[in-house]
């Protein structure tokens, strides 16, 4: 099997052996609000995210009217179109969300829904680009992205094997690097269907990197993949769950976000850190000493004394005959008065014969 190589995402190697990008997704969590898709950028920088992602919606460059998925969708949006065309951000807004984002030193990505978002986007400056599921069969909007020569990173929801296979070859042969998220498209997403298994097997069949996308609304799966050795992780945020918006039943919040950040690096740190058992118990000799348990009289023995187990116990520290030789003392003969408490030690005892 061929080593997985890394691949880079601004600043960050993205591979075994480096620490997982962890990216905070926004997606329409700002409803259309510039001031909270802001505030969502410092919230996420305040987690620790290595990345802060949002989704880049042109309603008029992405569906048609025989969408079936035109339906009322909220107080003020009567369809969804008219939804994704409230949270459409100028040039000028995505390009300011994007150098905020660099200012807070996190990585700025926005999944395009449109060749007109890729263009979009690749004037704001993305490092890399995040493919949602629903496009991985959206070639002419793959091929633009390639010719800017910056990472793909796919998320394979929606896709039986035989369709990512297609979409993998065919980035592959446009020679972008590529890294792939097992995804499961369900909001919030149950643990039965999270599929964890997938991203190995993921990672076995290309040898690329792979990482979770996780709609679960908890920290959870996020930290499993960790222990399975993901190079991304990536889940929706909320400010509050009382917030409005479709992915709020499917995203942590910004202090469970901090959560994750920190139990990921520490399941990083535990993995890269194998303990040797002999090592540590010598490091550990001193409290061995203090809490293990030596052999004692119960009662004061005269020298010349055969041992009998009613008259031995096993008592802290361990520092006299281990408690382990309890058993092998029985017979053996005095070579001094013992007091009752006393640990026993070898010169205690007469030389065995």
């Amino acid at each position: 099997m061929s080593e997985i190589k890394a691949i880079q995402v601004g600043e960050h190697q993205v591979g075994p052996g480096h620490p997982a990008l962890i990216i905070g997704e926004v997606a329409q969590a700002h409803d259309g609000s510039l001031g909270t898709a802001h505030a969502f950028v410092d919230a996420i920088a305040e987690a620790g995210a290595d990345a802060v992602k949002f989704q880049t919606h042109i309603a008029a460059e992405e569906s048609t009217d025989e969408e079936t998925f035109r339906v009322n969708f909220s107080y003020e949006d009567k369809t969804r179109p008219d939804y994704w065309k409230r949270m459409e951000f100028t040039k000028e807004q995505w390009q300011g969300l994007a150098e905020h984002a660099r200012e807070r030193g996190l990585i700025f990505l926005s999944s395009p829904f449109s060749v007109a978002a890729v263009e979009l986007l690749e004037r704001a400056g993305m490092p890399a680009w995040k493919i949602a599921s629903g496009e991985a069969n959206n070639y002419p909007m793959l091929e633009r992205m390639t010719e800017t020569g910056k990472p793909i990173l796919l998320s394979s929801g929606m896709s039986p094997w035989s369709e990512i296979d297609a979409t993998v070859q065919h980035i592959k042969k446009l020679d972008a690097p590529l890294a792939l998220f097992q995804c499961t498209t369900a909001y919030p997403c149950p643990p039965e269907r999270i599929g964890l298994n997938v991203m190995t097997e993921l990672a076995e069949h290309y040898q690329i990197p792979v990482g979770l996308s996780d709609h679960s609304g908890t920290i959870f799966p996020s930290l499993a993949a960790a222990t399975m050795g993901a190079s991304l992780i990536e889940v929706h945020v909320t400010l509050s769950r009382e917030m409005f918006g479709p992915d709020v039943p499917a995203s942590v919040t910004t202090a469970e976000l901090k959560q994750l950040v920190e139990g990921v690096r520490f399941i990083e740190a535990m993995l890269a850190n194998p303990v040797d058992k002999d090592a540590l118990a010598e490091e550990f000799d001193p409290l061995r000493q203090m809490f293990f348990k030596s052999v004692v009289a119960r009662d004061n023995l005269k020298q010349g004394n055969t041992l009998k187990i009613e008259q031995l116990d096993t008592k802290k520290p361990g520092t006299g005959i281990p408690a382990t030789q309890l058993e092998k003392l029985i017979g053996r003969v005095l070579a001094r008065d013992v007091a009752a408490n006393q640990m026993l030690h070898e010169d205690d005892l007469e030389p065995l014969a």
